[in-house]
């Protein structure tokens, strides 16, 4: 970890926290995965992943797998053994000094993991991590889902779009789950890449024109999504189909709004952040998993 002052946090990071009004200490960050973390990633199926394209804009994907295929050979490395699909855009410029921000995730207990590092080796079979950063996520705002069955069916090519189309805006008009990708952007090796999750009601996104207005509600206190994107507005939000395995990636720039306005619109946010849209992509039955939804969170 390389902060303000030695610290876990970095100068963006510092600036939410005081914008927001509270911040935390960051005691449970650390820079090597405890014992238990890395048995949960061993036990995972599936792995939220975060990265940069040639352009330095953060891009995002999931990988899946049997249980087992991510192994910790020390509390300082984790070893994924899935093949690095150079179909997938998000995956295209990823190579050995790539920074890398992975977020484990089991939806059937919202149990949620985060480890932020460098790529120390990738091949076709998969990519080896050195992780410089470790802590964990309380269950807030997971949805409750089980994997329910599995495919063998080779995702399609990606398909690429300008804004957003008729498919995308049907996946967002019922989302209860996605994942942000945001970057600390040139700030001299703090910070790196990270990914987060996030929840709440069906349509909790909404959507104007090319605008997402998404709420942010309560959490850690860390603001390392947040800290990100006041440095680097440049952004990425990855978002699920459980019933096809479709996965759906849109790029743009962020703006948060600090001072939430009173009303119904957003209950319950603390504030809130616009997503502008510039375009994305589209990858059909890209996960060989399908979930199914147990009961809300």
């Amino acid at each position: 970890m390389n902060g303000v002052d030695g610290g876990p946090f970095h100068a963006g990071e510092l600036r939410a926290q005081m914008l927001a009004g509270a911040g935390s200490a960051g005691g449970a960050i650390r820079d090597a995965m405890p014992e238990q973390h890395r048995d949960f990633f061993a036990g995972l199926r599936y792995l939220a992943l975060a990265t940069l394209d040639p352009d330095g804009w953060p891009v995002a994907t999931m990988l899946a797998g049997p249980a087992g295929f991510i192994a910790s050979p020390d509390a300082r490395r984790l070893e994924l053994a899935v093949p690095v699909e150079r179909a997938d855009p998000a995956l295209h410029a990823l190579h050995k000094g790539s920074p890398v921000g992975l977020l484990g995730i089991d939806f059937s207990n919202r149990r949620r993991n985060r480890a932020n590092g460098l790529a120390a080796a990738v091949h076709a079979g998969g990519l080896h991590i050195d992780v410089r950063e470790s802590f964990g996520n309380c269950p807030k705002y997971i949805h409750v889902r089980e994997v329910e069955s599995g495919s063998a069916n080779a995702s399609a090519p990606a398909e690429h779009f300008i804004g957003l189309d008729e498919g995308a805006r049907a996946l967002l008009a019922v989302a209860e789950t996605f994942f942000v990708a945001s970057s600390a952007g040139n700030t001299g090796g703090a910070g790196g890449v990270d990914i987060s999750h996030r929840g709440g009601p069906a349509g909790f996104v909404q959507v104007n024109g090319a605008t997402l207005t998404i709420p942010d509600y309560s959490g850690n206190r860390y603001f390392n999504t947040l800290g990100n994107l006041l440095l680097e507005p440049r952004s990425a939000l990855l978002f699920i189909d459980f019933a096809s395995g479709d996965l759906l990636h849109l790029q743009g720039r962020a703006e948060i709004l600090w001072q939430q306005p009173q009303g119904r619109s957003l209950p319950a946010a603390e504030r809130s952040w616009h997503f502008h849209v510039q375009g994305g992509w589209r990858r059909r039955a890209a996960l060989p998993l399908r979930w199914n939804r147990r009961n809300p969170a």
